[in-house]
């Protein structure tokens, strides 16, 4: 089947392999044949779905672009096609605004994607696991194992998944292996006055707690902040 080109997402190891084979930015890639999980070059349309390849302790992250041949799976947005040209390396924080975009663009009134939960003011999201939950100002975002949960209040997601809060006072919580991101604004312009990524790895973060910054330091939620 032939398409245009699409946009996806790709998770590598710490040398950029996947499978045993090996990649290098700006380089475009052609082979003869594609079927997903068999042939051809693989990637995620939903940046979030790379998770389930390539998990955030020790993987990259880049954006591609797919055409040729293509072939979808039909249990989640992987695609694998004939050809692919490997773009810019984003990280982790380039996975979280870029599955932000994909999702507000694919859910409106008429039409909800059904592993996506969007929810306005004040409003709760939640997705089930492999999911992913976006809420607005002072909302309130949870997906499950392997889900993404963005929010401008409170994020929480189960094991191995990835919740981001930006705004005031906001707080994450996450299952053993999830990647957190905290970003506090500054009141005059509503830019970045801070931000920490980290890992629950049941020593330094515990799961299913509360953090919140404090001062620019990660820190447990106290009773009644939470």
């Amino acid at each position: 089947m032939e398409e245009g080109i699409i946009k996806s997402y790709k998770g590598m190891d710490k040398n950029m392999r996947c499978r045993r084979f090996q990649y290098e930015v700006g380089k475009t890639y052609e082979t003869d044949s594609a079927k997903c999980c068999e042939s051809g070059f693989h990637a995620c349309e939903a940046p979030l779905d790379v998770f389930n390849y390539y998990p955030p302790n020790n993987s990259r992250y880049f954006e591609v672009e797919q055409s040729g041949e293509v072939d979808r799976d039909g249990e989640n947005t992987k695609v694998s096609s004939t050809k692919m040209t490997v773009g810019a390396e984003i990280g982790i924080l380039g996975l979280v605004k870029a599955h932000i975009e994909y999702v507000k663009a694919r859910t409106n009134n008429e039409h909800t994607d059904p592993k996506a939960a969007t929810a306005g003011k004040f409003g709760a999201a939640t997705a089930g696991d492999s999911g992913a939950a976006t809420a607005g100002d002072s909302g309130a975002a949870t997906a499950g194992k392997f889900g993404a949960a963005t929010s401008r209040g409170k994020s929480s997601v189960g094991e191995n998944g990835i919740a981001c809060a930006r705004g005031n006072n906001v707080k994450v919580r996450g299952g053993i292996g999830a990647v957190l991101v905290l970003v506090e604004e500054n009141s005059e312009n509503y830019g970045i006055a801070e931000w920490k990524a980290f890992v629950i790895d049941g020593d330094q973060y515990k799961p299913d707690v509360w953090y919140m910054l404090r001062n620019g330091k990660i820190v447990e939620a106290k009773e009644g902040e939470a």
